[in-house]
């Protein structure tokens, strides 16, 4: 079955020309039917960055730009998202105190802020260890996590979320604390049970009673492009052959389709996501 004339968007993909398969996996993802990606920086470990300070980040973010603009020629429109990974407290405090590694961070996402106060990203991204850690690395986690919030907020952007699995209730307050609205604040990797934007992997075996039910989420592939663990987490055509089947299935209706693909991140993000 061919996909509708519907844009086709993935939320949360990696793509990555040195350690993975680079363009290559974004052609894939473009013959499969998809039109839109969300590129997401990768940890600065993956790029062989030690950050010291803020601006040490700005490598990350620079390469990230640059494979957004090789993407583009593809005939894909993508929206780069620039972050701080939270597993990156874990390794930054091997070599400094969890407070000089929680200021690490902080300054690394302000810089990112200003990527996006520029034009040239259009979401931040941020969270906590989604594995178990003590509770002083959590408290300090938390502390950057409210303070993307508050870049969201001042930046009038969205953030992306990497945490535990479940709902991240606790978000809630939080964001209201920080003056960014729920609709702004994605949860990647969703369960249905989060009151956050959820933003599912396209496998999610809820998807198609969500959609029904008229629920608001996108689709995401969380493909890491990287040679050592190929097609985790799922490959870059996934989001559009989901798509496919839950349609050709009728287990989601064309209007679904458009909520999840268009409707949903056009707001969430403030863009608008229209065929190209």
């Amino acid at each position: 079955m061919k996909l509708p004339e519907i844009p086709i968007t993935d939320d949360h993909i990696h793509i990555d020309p040195t350690n993975g398969r680079g363009v290559e996996a974004a052609k894939d993802f473009r013959r499969s039917g998809g039109t839109h990606i969300f590129l997401v920086s990768k940890p600065s470990w993956s790029l062989g960055v030690e950050p010291s300070s803020g601006d040490d980040y700005r490598a990350v973010f620079d390469a990230t730009l640059r494979v957004a603009d090789m993407v583009r020629e593809t005939g894909l429109v993508v929206y780069p998202v620039l972050g701080v990974h939270p597993a990156e407290m874990s390794r930054l405090a091997e070599r400094m105190s969890l407070d000089a590694a929680a200021g690490v961070m902080m300054a690394g996402l302000d810089v990112a802020a200003r990527y996006v106060e520029e034009g040239e990203a259009v979401a931040l991204k941020s969270g906590r260890p989604h594995y178990e850690v003590a509770p002083e690395v959590l408290a300090a986690s938390n502390a950057v996590l409210f303070h993307a919030l508050e870049l969201g907020s001042v930046c009038n952007c969205a953030v992306q979320l990497h945490a535990e699995s479940g709902p991240c209730i606790d978000v809630v307050d939080m964001a209201a604390k920080a003056g960014i609205p729920l609709e702004q604040v994605v949860k990647h990797f969703a369960t249905p049970d989060t009151p956050l934007v959820p933003s599912f992997i396209a496998r999610h075996e809820d998807i198609p009673a969500l959609a029904r039910a008229g629920r608001r989420f996108t689709m995401e592939s969380d493909y890491m492009d990287e040679n050592a663990r190929p097609g985790a987490v799922i490959g870059p055509k996934s989001v559009p052959r989901f798509t496919r089947r839950y349609l050709q299935e009728g287990l989601i209706t064309e209007e679904d389709a458009w909520r999840i693909h268009a409707e949903t991140p056009s707001r969430t993000y403030g863009v608008d996501i229209v065929l190209p």
